[in-house]
């Protein structure tokens, strides 16, 4: 009985030592000096297959236009200019991206995620309120108004909102630590999935009547 009892410790004590050192074991950092993107390669990875670093050229790692501003002519009054692993394929592997963000007065880019990344946004001009809510139980809204140069961070995957607060348009770029960091913003995942969500679903999840709902997706 003590020799199997011994046994089971010994083999647990094994197990456990193993699976430290597979976690060790794994690789996240660049194994060469770059990896640029083929977009047309057909083999499907986490991530994107290498171009052969013979056919790398200067444009592999070049994007000209973030001094250009984006059009805020929407409904919400915000533009978004990317530059992840599209934009620029020599960013694969590298874990960063940019982005530029427009903001008409009282624009706003309305509460999401990204799923894959942190971002610290910094704010170029106008003043901005910014937020993020922690996950459950407590749901906690972090939040305050930032001027010119002012600098604030969302931590990855949670919910996170801007609001342009001053009087003329906003500017602001943000860094993400992921080639490819994700959006999901949450009204357009709720109320625009396709196909639907079910209404009754929605209705009981925001505590609103179905007619409510379904509007709600006619719009979205």
């Amino acid at each position: 009985m003590a020799s199997s009892l011994g046994f089971k410790i010994l083999f647990m004590g094994l197990l456990s030592t193993m699976t430290c050192f597979v976690a060790l074991a794994i690789d996240v950092n660049p194994l060469q000096d770059f990896c640029v993107a083929d977009a047309d390669s057909p083999v499907l990875v986490n991530g994107l297959v290498c171009k052969n670093p013979n056919d790398v050229t200067e444009a592999d790692f070049f994007f000209s236009g973030l001094n250009e501003p984006g059009d805020t002519s929407n409904q919400l009054g915000f533009n978004v200019t990317t530059v992840n692993v599209v934009q620029i394929p020599g960013l694969n592997t590298l874990s960063i991206s940019l982005v530029r963000i427009d903001y008409a007065p009282k624009g706003i880019n309305p509460p999401h995620t990204h799923p894959r990344a942190t971002e610290i946004l910094t704010v170029i001009r106008g003043h901005l309120r910014v937020g993020f809510v922690t996950s459950n139980p407590d749901n906690r809204q972090i939040t305050t108004v930032l001027k010119e140069g002012d600098v604030f961070v969302f931590p990855e995957g949670l919910v996170h909102f801007q609001q342009n607060v001053g009087e003329g348009n906003a500017v602001a770029f943000a860094a993400l630590n992921s080639q490819n960091p994700g959006v999901i913003t949450i009204a357009n995942a709720v109320f625009g999935a396709d196909p639907d969500i079910d209404a009754d679903v929605l209705a009981k999840a925001f505590q609103l009547n179905r007619n409510t709902v379904l509007q709600l997706q006619e719009r979205f």
